[in-house]
């Protein structure tokens, strides 16, 4: 099972300071956050794509190929890669580039986003934006599989023998998780496709989130891509830890009641009673997260938003600390002895291709 963390990018004043950070400082913060996170041992780093203030995440694979460069293990991906208002070839060639560079350490989520004015922005209409999402992949599917394209559609100028470049690295293409929310139209698309399913599950009370990942386990299983807990299943979730856990709750609340979504409105306590949201002790944090399994089943990633709300680096620093020292050891241990051998592991490029290769020779074999 993979763990790591996403990050939204948002530039956000620290309520019990007043200092709001520069752009530039976001910036160049978020990369020691990602390096920090692979020197802690943490498995993946995502981050979100965003066109409008108060973040600053406008081109996600800048950033990951530059922590690229600067990491050696960490898996980098989006939280999320807008499908709806971003042209599908230049989504193609980007993260095939980015595949190149990082030597396969990508994969990325794809989504709607949660910025309603984005779509005209972007030349979209935000009322096409389920019909904007499945035609999209489909075009982006299409780019990564078939190495000449041809290619009408709705929303877009037809293709004719059209090749992106580059191809993707050992043509295997990156991974692709749905993240979704609320819309079981796209739990429907990554099960048509055999692709993962990302429920960001930061918002949402547990049996929302049970019945979407359901629905999807269930159509991954129609479609014929393996028995239902098969299916690839990420989650999202928000921790905020110190030692003791009033501790925890004290400093932890300043941010909570002044944060860009959920300030000022349900309190903290109800909050972290209604929705995966855990603030304590790094054992409460342990405890929350195996519990998700009992609703979801097996799943293959973890991420945890960690970044938000105005937090400074050194908190930020030091919660990757205990994420990476205490909890995580004990969560992949406790994890991995209750996974069946029949559930695969997180995807990554190496197994990927080990299996495209294994799957050529037994055609061969066939053909022999």
């Amino acid at each position: 099972m993979q763990f790591g963390i996403f990050s939204v990018s948002d530039i956000t004043t620290d309520p019990t300071t007043g200092k709001t950070p520069t752009e530039a400082q976001r910036i160049k913060d978020i990369v020691t956050i990602a390096k920090h996170a692979e020197q802690v041992g943490l498995d993946v780093f995502a981050l979100g794509e965003h066109h409008n203030e108060p973040f600053f995440s406008s081109s996600p694979t800048t950033t990951l190929a530059y922590i690229a460069a600067q990491t050696r293990t960490l898996q980098l991906s989006t939280a999320t890669t807008l499908i709806t208002t971003n042209d599908p070839v230049k989504i193609a060639e980007d993260f095939a580039m980015l595949q190149h560079l990082a030597d396969g350490r990508v994969d990325l989520m794809l989504g709607r986003g949660n910025t309603g004015p984005v779509y005209p922005w972007f030349g979209k209409d935000i009322r096409a934006g389920i019909p904007l999402a499945i035609e999209n992949y489909g075009l982006l599917h299409k780019l990564w599989h078939e190495h000449v394209v041809d290619w009408e559609g709705k929303f877009r100028t037809p293709l004719q023998s059209f090749t992106s470049t580059p191809r993707p690295l050992d043509d295997v293409p990156p991974f692709v998780w749905h993240g979704s929310i609320r819309s079981p139209q796209i739990a429907e698309q990554a099960a048509y496709y055999g692709d993962g399913f990302f429920a960001n599950h930061i918002f949402w009370p547990a049996s929302h989130t049970q019945r979407m990942v359901g629905l999807y386990r269930e159509r991954f299983e129609h479609y014929g891509h393996g028995s239902a807990d098969q299916a690839i299943v990420g989650l999202g979730g928000q921790v905020f830890m110190r030692k003791n856990s009033q501790d925890a709750v004290n400093e932890f609340r300043p941010y909570f009641d002044n944060a860009p979504v959920y300030g000022h409105g349900p309190s903290l306590e109800d909050f972290s009673r209604e929705t995966p949201l855990t603030v304590g002790s790094p054992q409460q944090v342990i405890d929350r997260t195996l519990s998700f399994r009992d609703y979801v089943g097996d799943y293959q990633r973890q991420l945890f938003l960690m970044d938000h709300a105005g937090q400074p680096l050194k908190t930020v620093l030091e919660q990757l600390d205990l994420l990476g020292e205490q909890v995580v050891p004990v969560l992949r241990k406790e994890f991995a002895g209750l996974k069946p051998a029949h559930v695969p592991d997180a995807p990554t490029h190496a197994a990927r291709l080990a299996a495209k290769l294994a799957e050529n020779d037994k055609k061969d074999e066939v053909q022999a």
